[in-house]
Order: structure tokens, then sequence, then C-alpha cells
């Protein structure tokens, strides 16, 4: 090729040599391991979101600037023992849903609300209260208490609308501080509550599948010494989720960025 000048595909033709053989370079040119800088960057991934998976992980990557398909992560993934262990749950019969549903097509259209709990290594209650845009899937509520009262959640659902106005309805479970004469003195005409059949949870699938992600996410990888600690725990977790965590249901957007964004107003 110096020599003649003639291109390398004439030369290899001529001297019977493979194209890819003559491109591959000398095994002292090359790394031990070309693919050890991603190992170590997605073994660090995986150590600071132990519950999540690798789909996250190469949306997260490709943000990042690392040039790689999801087969490749994948592939590494299961390579370095970092596949997540799911649960597989039975699934219910007889999910459908009523006619007059109220849909969550657009922001600030139907907010979701759940109470979860959990308890300090003194054996005390912890009680969290969930608040979810079913739209934007954005996590809006940050109460985290030994107890919460219908009168503590109106001062957190004022708190809310203050910033982003009520919502045209607000669906939630038959519990005792949601099913209570305070809470519809509250809504008024205001807000319209949506309560969801006793024993179906499924029919409040947002928030329901919300909780899921922070019982697995971070409460039980969390022991809590004090309630003011799970408050800091909690509370940054809900911001990692509202600002940092894609939601495969977006597009592999976070919440924050997919309402920043959203058109359907």
């Amino acid at each position: 090729m110096r020599a003649l000048g003639v291109s390398e595909r004439f030369a290899c033709r001529v001297t019977g040599q493979n194209r890819g053989t003559h491109r591959r370079a000398p095994v002292t040119q090359t790394p031990a391991d070309p693919d050890a800088a991603l190992r170590a960057w997605l073994r660090d991934y995986a150590k600071a979101h132990p519950r999540w998976g690798f789909r996250r992980a190469y949306h997260d990557a490709r943000g990042e600037g690392w040039t790689v398909n999801h087969k490749k992560v994948q592939r590494l993934w299961r390579e370095e023992g970092l596949r997540v262990p799911q649960r597989r749950r039975r699934k219910r019969l007889g999910t459908s849903t009523a006619k007059d549903t109220p849909k969550a097509d657009a922001p600030n259209r139907v907010w979701a609300v759940d109470f979860q709990f959990d308890a300090t290594t003194d054996g005390k209650p912890v009680k969290i209260v969930s608040i979810v845009d079913e739209h934007t899937r954005e996590c809006l509520g940050g109460l985290v208490e030994r107890s919460i009262t219908a009168e503590r959640l109106i001062d957190e659902l004022d708190r809310i609308a203050g910033d982003r106005g009520y919502p045209a309805v607000l669906r939630s479970d038959n519990g005792p501080e949601l099913a209570c004469a305070a809470m519809s003195d509250w809504a008024g005409e205001r807000v319209g509550l949506a309560f969801i059949p006793p024993g179906q949870p499924w029919r409040n699938g947002y928030v329901e599948s919300f909780n899921g992600r922070l019982r697995d996410e971070c409460l039980n990888i969390n022991l809590f010494w004090s309630l003011i600690q799970a408050r800091v725990v909690i509370s940054d977790w809900k911001d990692e989720y509202n600002h940092h965590r894609r939601h495969s249901a977006l597009g592999y957007q976070t919440p924050a960025g997919y309402a920043a964004a959203c058109i359907h107003r």
C-alpha cells in the first residue's frame, strides 16, 4: 500500500489477506479488558442504586456520554452479577374500571393519595403519606410523621396547592383520614373525591406502584433510628425520584423533566 499507493481492499485481495485480520490490533496493543471503565461505572451505579435494573442504567449511561447499546449494558450487568432479583406476584383478575373513573389526561388533573407505614429501631411507628400526580408521576407530598390525622393531611394538601393549584380529582381508598367529614368539608365544590371500591387497591395503581418503589428502594434498605432521620432519608429519596430517576412510562424521562416539558394543559 505504501510502495504502490493502492487501496487496502486491493492490497488485501492481491495478497490473500483478510481485511478483518489486517485491521485487528496486535495483542500487545489491545487492553486486557476494553470494557473495564464501563464495568467500574456500572458497579458504582449499582452500589448507589441497588434496586435499579440495567435498563435504567443504560439510559443514565447514555445520558452521561457513554456510547453503548442496551445489549452490551445487559451483558456486562449480568457478568458483573448486578441482576436485581424480582418477586413475581400472581396477577389479579377483574381489574376493569368504571366508566365514570376520572382520567389523568393532563397535569394537575388527578392526584392519588395513599399511606404507608414503617417503624424506627425503637419500635415506634412511622407513617408516610404519598401524593402523586397521575399524569406526570411526580411525588408531591412529603409528610413523615408518627401519626397523620385528616386535619394534618388537609394542611399538606393546601400547602401543595399553594404552588400548583388544586386538582380536579383526589383519588384515594376509604381510609379513615380520607373518608371523613373533615375531608368532605375541605373538598367542597373545588375538588372531587374519587374513592376506589374497598379491597381493590389496583384501582389506585399509580400511587400503589409508587409505594412499591418507595418500599423496595428506600424503606427496605434503610434502618431509621429517629423520626428526623426518616424524614431526611425519605425526602432525599423522593427528590431523587422526581429529578433523577428515569421513568419508563415517560419515555425514560424524569417526572420533573417531563412535567417541565409537558404540553397537555
